[in-house]
């Protein structure tokens, strides 16, 4: 089923002797591969730049509107240095703070979006005043509401990372550690209480729903919770990370199917989708994740079976970008590199970039929002950007 949303792939998989236009033997790229990632990005930032003309000027979110346009600028400015890009990403940011809805409260579709990139931005630009302004305003948002869901794009998560976002491009703990444990703790209570309420509790200690169903993947559901719920230093007790986390952890292990890939819900038995947001791509992150908290070899086995199911299924008809498309499906392969030094995986991102490359001619749907971060073009160019330094790549505004 999985082959219905994808172009068959035509690429042979890593041989020494293949990689050799790609990288060296250290995983340094080559001049000539460099050359012609540079030269995409300036093409597409033309392509983009030109289409962002007719684009929703009241969208101020990270996922389609403005914020994300700031953030990939903000990313050019770390690859190479160029101030221009950071006064370009300036006045991106002016535009989203100008038109924040007050509706969501999440890094990706919410308000601690555009505050979280603007504090940064300002900081970057010596403007203390107002990048100190943006983050009294971040630390306000989260209200105590218990309606507030809990997953990444719309809910606690969401927020939390915006605050991560924060604390790592200052380099320092703007945001108190305090605070970040405060919202673990809130997203681990509401995790077992819906696990008791549904009698979840003795497969799963934590259960998460967003509109009435039981997400499984990185954006609305089980695994992008749990993904951050192990990171260290967030305020998780030990106890509660080996008794409550990693059962739950280990419950979304055993909704795999056969293929290696995971449902978009528990209860869904379709084996279709391969998406960062659904499936595979987004799960891995909680499989690497585990494997280097609780060191088990089955975490990285699974991992390495979504790896699998990501070379074969995942050049997507969706098109090329990051939430549902393959520049996002190309950071599984860079973060099992980072993770294995195996040079397969570095190959494996180079040849979706290589597809990347051909942006438009593979006859790949056109996303809604065509230029935006999450669903279109300023998204692949964000992973083309990444990839020019593979040890540095993550996905952007999740992978920590």
């Amino acid at each position: 089923m999985m082959a219905q949303r994808a172009l068959p792939n035509p690429y042979e998989d890593y041989d020494k002797s293949l990689a050799t236009g790609y990288f060296d033997a250290a995983g340094r790229l080559t001049p000539e591969f460099t050359q012609r990632l540079n030269n995409k990005i300036r093409e597409l930032l033309q392509q983009m730049e030109k289409g962002l003309k007719s684009a929703d000027p009241h969208d101020c979110t990270a996922y389609t509107g403005w914020t994300g346009i700031a953030l990939l600028y903000l990313h050019l400015h770390d690859v190479y240095g160029d101030p221009a890009y950071l006064q370009v990403a300036h006045e991106y940011v002016k535009k989203s703070l100008r038109c924040m809805t007050r509706r969501s409260i999440t890094f990706l579709c919410g308000d601690a979006g555009p505050l979280a990139v603007a504090a940064v931005i300002y900081h970057k630009l010596q403007n203390q005043k107002q990048a100190e302004d943006c983050i009294i305003r971040l630390l306000h948002l989260l209200k105590t509401d218990p309606r507030v869901p809990d997953e990444l794009l719309y809910g606690r998560m969401g927020y939390l990372s915006a605050l991560i976002f924060v604390n790592k491009h200052f380099g320092e703990e703007k945001i108190p550690q305090s605070h970040i444990q405060q919202v673990c703790e809130a997203v681990v209570a509401s995790g077992e209480n819906l696990a008791k309420k549904r009698n979840f509790t003795a497969k799963s200690p934590l259960m998460f729903e967003w509109y009435q169903e039981y997400y499984v993947g990185a954006a609305h559901g089980l695994a992008g919770i749990y993904y951050y719920l192990m990171q260290p230093g967030f305020g998780v007790s030990q106890v509660k990370l080996h008794n409550t986390v990693k059962p739950s952890v280990d419950y979304v292990c055993q909704l795999k199917f056969p293929s290696g890939n995971y449902p978009p819900c528990i209860g869904d038995t379709r084996d279709l989708l391969v998406h960062w947001c659904h499936g595979a791509p987004g799960v891995i992150y909680m499989l690497v994740q585990a494997y280097k908290v609780f060191g088990e070899q089955q975490y990285l086995n699974d991992a390495l079976q979504c790896a699998e199911v990501i070379w074969q299924h995942g050049l997507l008809k969706k098109g090329y970008g990051l939430c549902h498309g393959t520049a996002g499906n190309a950071y599984a392969f860079l973060a099992l590199y980072n993770l294995t030094q195996n040079m397969k995986y570095l190959y494996r991102a180079c040849k979706f970039a290589e597809w990347c490359l051909s942006y438009g001619q593979h006859g790949c749907r056109t996303p809604d929002t065509p230029f935006s971060l999450f669903e279109g073009m300023a998204g692949t160019i964000y992973f083309l950007a990444d990839l020019l330094v593979p040890t540095k790549a993550k996905f952007p505004a999740f992978e920590l």
